[in-house]
């Protein structure tokens, strides 16, 4: 069917939008893990102590009462904390999970993209897609308000995109505190997936001691926290440790670049890396990377040159003037170059795309953007420019019979006209 749904290829982009929540989750159970651990080991003790003591038969009465009502205190504790937290935080993301596997499961449900509920389901990722861009582009406060008016708070990660927000702030501020607490939740994750971040920020906090010559303070520092990672930073602890000896005002290039400010703009890269990695987000907008797969099939070299876009073409809309490669610029005709200063909007995008790759060409008149073929043929004027037979058609019928390139300014009889034929 020429319709079909590809499920594979609409899946394709969709892993972050189950693997967020499941992270969350993941999280959510570990610290469920924790307080179990911390609160049934004592349990453990004072059970087995008790036994000892009854085969022992130095058990007392009062003190056994004693113990087990310990043991019943802590456990009583144990199931508040965890119907806190499963009440708080375990439940509403299991809702998101449910949430958003059933959108995607929507998706089997549906014959064709002719199907008027795929219509509805496709508006709704393009509304998800579009907060994904107001969250990375820092708009916060315009995501929640369309997610709030298209009710798809739980199809979207307001609050992942917040707590980056923060941690990143505070980085621009030069605090690697909050950070480092990130990366303290996450450490196993951060492992796996061989993060340096966390020694990037210990290397950051050695830096700034230096900087302020609080000398005995880097040297403790140091042994605390960059010797964990001498077996594989040696080289790069060695380095730093030279700061010891090298005021900020150093012109010596390997130190003076370790003072660097900009040193911070690059934590805070790293640290987006990082989040984007644990949790499978793509470092572009998902909104940008649909828009290159279709801006791919549509980007042709003809878009760039002035004389030949295509008015229905969104790249051809906003291309600069700039020459491209193959393609000379036509400076006899300065009133076609209608940008200047490069290509704007959708044209800006596809600058990072490649071109379309098509066997079989397709004509389209440069006038009406409609498609030349058997039905409407190309007509060329004596200069050789070509124009599709419609097009010339109703200008004729406007200007008596008269026909005008708007490329050249040549005039002549509709008559005067060749058919060109399409091999």
């Amino acid at each position: 069917m020429a319709h079909k749904i590809s499920e594979e290829g609409t899946l394709l982009l969709e892993q972050p939008f189950v693997r967020v929540p499941y992270e969350n989750y993941r999280k959510i159970f570990r610290t469920s893990q924790k307080h179990v651990e911390r609160e049934l080991q004592p349990v453990q003790t004072s059970a087995a102590k008790l036994a000892k003591d009854a085969e022992a038969g130095s058990l007392q009465p009062a003190q056994a009462m004693e113990s087990i009502d310990a043991m019943i205190a802590r456990v009583e504790n144990l199931k508040r904390k965890l119907a806190e937290l499963n009440e708080t935080a375990g439940k509403p993301t299991q809702d998101v999970m449910r949430a958003r596997l059933q959108h995607l499961h929507g998706l089997s449900t549906f014959q064709d993209i002719t199907d008027p509920e795929y219509n509805r389901w496709a508006d709704t990722r393009l509304d998800r897609w579009l907060v994904d861009w107001t969250l990375r582009t820092g708009r916060v406060e315009t995501a929640r308000e369309i997610a709030r008016r298209k009710g798809i708070e739980s199809l979207v990660d307001i609050d992942l995109f917040t707590e980056i927000r923060r941690i990143e702030g505070a980085l621009h501020v030069h605090s690697c505190t909050e950070a480092l607490a990130w990366c303290s939740e996450n450490k196993v994750a951060l492992r796996k997936i061989k993060s340096t971040l966390e020694f990037e920020l210990r290397l950051q906090e050695f830096i700034e001691l230096c900087r302020q010559r609080s000398t005995t303070q880097a040297i403790a520092y140091s042994k605390k926290h960059l010797i964990a990672w001498q077996e594989t930073h040696l080289p790069q602890i060695q380095h730093a440790l030279a700061l010891l000896a090298y005021a900020p005002g150093t012109s010596c290039g390997p130190y003076k670049r370790l003072y660097d400010l900009s040193r911070w703009d690059t934590l805070v890269r790293s640290f987006r890396n990082a989040v984007y990695a644990l949790n499978t987000l793509s470092p572009e907008p998902l909104l940008h990377l649909a828009l290159y797969a279709g801006l791919s099939s549509l980007k042709l070299r003809s878009c760039y040159v002035p004389h030949s876009k295509n008015a229905d073409c969104p790249i051809c809309d906003g291309a600069g003037s700039g020459p491209v490669a193959g393609h000379p610029t036509n400076l006899s005709h300065p009133t076609s170059l209608s940008h200047p200063t490069g290509p704007q909007g959708l044209a800006k995008l596809a600058e990072e795309v490649p071109f379309s790759h098509h066997i079989n060409s397709t004509i389209v008149c440069r006038i009406t953007g409609n498609i030349m073929d058997e039905d409407n043929p190309p007509m060329a004027f004596p200069s050789g420019r070509v124009y599709s037979r419609g097009a010339m058609e109703e200008m004729a019928a406007r200007n008596g019979g008269i026909v005008t390139s708007p490329d050249t300014g040549e005039e002549v009889e509709f008559g005067e006209l060749r058919k060109v034929f399409i091999s």
